[in-house]
């Protein structure tokens, strides 16, 4: 593995003649393998194909998009590595005043809703040019979806863009076979056969895969038409949850949807990419920072956390309904080979700037390296089932063997002096490992003083329409992870993420929640309000009332009102929310009323806490050396 120090083109004078493709990206240009656009550029050259990167242009004219010339193949567009929505408002659609991934963090430099934007410049520059849109904004948006910021349910993104193709998912597979296809002389609008893509096309021409839903008497394609989605939210409920389970590449299917005249084909997913592949796309030369032209601004922040992190695998299927990598990565996990990620390591540690720290090897979820069974290569991932919800799947192969084998390799290369792990850790999947191995490595060698999980809620209720598992899952976790910290002379501290408002919590799921962080000890400075984003099950459920899954009804706080007072409740101990939680009192059964009692003092516990506090009264008597049967209370006492 080599370090590049020549960037794809950004001028024109870097170019011989017209590229082949310009990239017109929302982010500043990061060459590094975290950020799509560097990866698909690389890719690309790699294949023979040249590549001008366009980012942040300005979209309020055609000027910058005419800036390399017509290219000989096409333009490919994506807003970033996150939706431009999501990077420009917060959950309570307030206007965020930094951008991560914008030079000097400044805020402003890309528009709303980016894909739609550019690709609409683009045609307005050139007219009938190939037009090639993906990223996880086309991705996500690759159906007609819910809009939290509109309240409404808005077409296709494919069909607002104008462009020709959507490319959906990982896109390496695809875009490759794209760009060789338009090579070769075919005209974008033949190209019917790619995987893990979609296109719009006449009602009535052939679908070239088997369609999810079937045929009707005329033989076209069932699927529902855009007027049924925007109006009749059980539908809605009933497409997600179709496309959904056939986001799998060994047993999905084509869906489509109809536009007035016009046909939406999104065909089954691209395979994922196997061990050598990955290999292959990790290894190729980026110059691994962002672009020099981004210095006098202060350079680019989003680079800061990943610089020195190495990504060791890619898909999740920990299921979590309110995490859209289900519908974009997949859930079939694959990962890169330990040789591979140690001649990462290896050039990390060569860097001029590199400090001894391997800030993260991780990816989705941390610990995950291989398919959850053997069943998933051969059928792919179970339709009706979860690996890990509610309880871990009796074929679930549990095994981090390979994972510290990797974790060994890396802390052997020359210079490294600590590395630590930061992506998500999945308690569960953890706890279900007979050996104590790698929960013990992790705790001895790998926390950088706190160690950030996501329980996200205590209430059974709440946890359900989250797909997680039960909090009695994690405080075995917490329990044994002060335990292991303790053994090891470490003093180490879990910091819990925490989610409000979620689809199915009620008031009194709140204030349980504010009460258990009392028990524990927390006082959370940020809690995650849920946020409504294209591509998860939950967002279905706070849009429709429904569980897509099931069909049947699920509460959704969706007042502003209630989702502050959600939030308030999470953060108690603060004085200005003290006058919220006596109104989140008018919104609570009596127990919940109890709970909220607890926190401003003087209440009793709810029944759920009732035990788990007397346990604590008498753990805390007998360490005392006291009594605890007939014993005067004081305030030195209070628990």
């Amino acid at each position: 593995m080599q370090l590049n120090t020549k960037f794809l083109p950004v001028s024109p004078e870097e170019l011989d003649g017209a590229p082949d493709f310009v990239y017109v990206n929302g982010d500043a240009y990061v060459d590094h393998p975290s950020f799509g656009a560097a990866i698909i550029g690389r890719i690309l050259e790699h294949n023979g194909f040249s590549v001008a990167m366009l980012c942040q242009p300005d979209w309020r004219s055609t000027e910058d998009f005419k800036k390399f010339g017509k290219p000989r193949l096409g333009f490919l567009v994506s807003s970033g590595n996150i939706d431009s929505m999501v990077a420009h408002y917060t959950a309570s659609k307030k206007r965020r005043s930094e951008d991560y991934y914008s030079p000097g963090c400044k805020a402003g430099l890309r528009p709303d809703r980016a894909v739609i934007v550019y690709s609409n410049r683009i045609r307005e520059a050139y007219g009938d040019i190939p037009i090639l849109i993906g990223g996880l904004e086309a991705s996500l948006r690759r159906f007609a979806h819910y809009d939290y910021w509109t309240d409404s349910v808005r077409r296709s993104i494919l069909v607002d863009s104008r462009a020709d193709i959507l490319m959906y998912g990982m896109g390496e597979r695809s875009v490759v076979r794209l760009a060789k296809l338009l090579d070769k002389g075919v005209p974008v609008k033949k190209i019917r056969d790619v995987e893990g893509t979609a296109y719009l096309c006449k009602k009535g021409e052939k679908v070239m895969f088997e369609c999810a839903e079937g045929y009707d008497d005329e033989g076209f394609p069932v699927g529902y038409t855009y007027d049924e989605l925007k109006s009749d939210k059980a539908k809605y409920a009933k497409a997600f949850k179709t496309q959904y389970f056939n986001n799998d590449s060994i047993h999905g299917k084509a869906i489509v949807e109809y536009y007035d005249g016009k046909m939406l084909v999104v065909n089954p997913p691209s395979a994922p990419l196997e061990r050598e592949e990955l290999d292959e796309v990790y290894e190729l030369p980026y110059t691994r920072t962002y672009h020099p032209m981004y210095e006098k601004d202060g350079g680019v922040p989003a680079i800061t956390e990943v610089r020195f992190s190495i990504t060791h695998n890619r898909g999740c299927f920990g299921g979590c309904n309110f995490c859209a990598i289900a519908f974009h990565q997949g859930r079939a996990v694959r990962s890169r080979s330990i040789e591979s990620c140690v001649r990462e390591a290896e050039l990390l540690a060569s860097l001029p700037d590199f400090k001894g720290y391997i800030h993260d090897v991780g990816g989705p979820t941390a610990n995950f390296r291989k398919p959850s069974c053997d069943k998933q290569l051969k059928d792919g991932i179970c339709k009706n089932k979860r690996c890990l919800f509610p309880e871990p799947c009796k074929n679930l192969k549990v095994d981090h063997s390979e994972y510290i084998e990797l974790l060994k390799a890396i802390e052997q290369v020359k210079g490294v002096k600590k590395v630590f792990i930061r992506s998500g850790i999945r308690f569960d999947y953890l706890l279900a490992d007979k050996s104590d191995e790698f929960f013990r490595k992790l705790v001895r060698d790998h926390v950088s003083g706190q160690l950030k999980v996501a329980p996200e809620h205590c209430s059974r209720n709440a946890l359900r329409y989250m797909g997680k598992p039960s909090v009695d899952v994690y405080e075995a976790f917490r329990k044994k992870y002060y335990e292991l910290s303790a053994e090891y002379g470490k003093n180490q501290f879990l910091v819990p993420y925490l989610m409000s408002s979620h689809p199915g919590c009620t008031m009194d799921d709140a204030a349980k929640l504010a009460v258990y962080t009392k028990r524990i000890g927390l006082a959370p400075e940020q809690v995650q309000d849920f946020y409504p984003t294209p591509g998860t099950a939950s967002t279905v459920m706070y849009y429709t009332g429904l569980d897509p899954f099931t069909g049947k009804a699920v509460y959704a706080p969706t007042e502003y009102r209630e989702k502050q007072l959600q939030r308030a409740l999470l953060q108690w101990r603060k004085p200005e929310n003290r006058g919220k939680i006596f109104e989140a009192m008018k919104y609570c059964s009596d127990e919940g009323k109890e709970d909220l009692r607890e926190l401003v003092g003087g209440g009793k516990p709810s029944s759920d806490n009732k035990k788990k506090n007397q346990e604590r009264k008498k753990n805390h008597y007998k360490a005392s050396g006291k009594a605890g049967k007939g014993r005067k209370q004081s305030g030195t006492h209070k628990l």
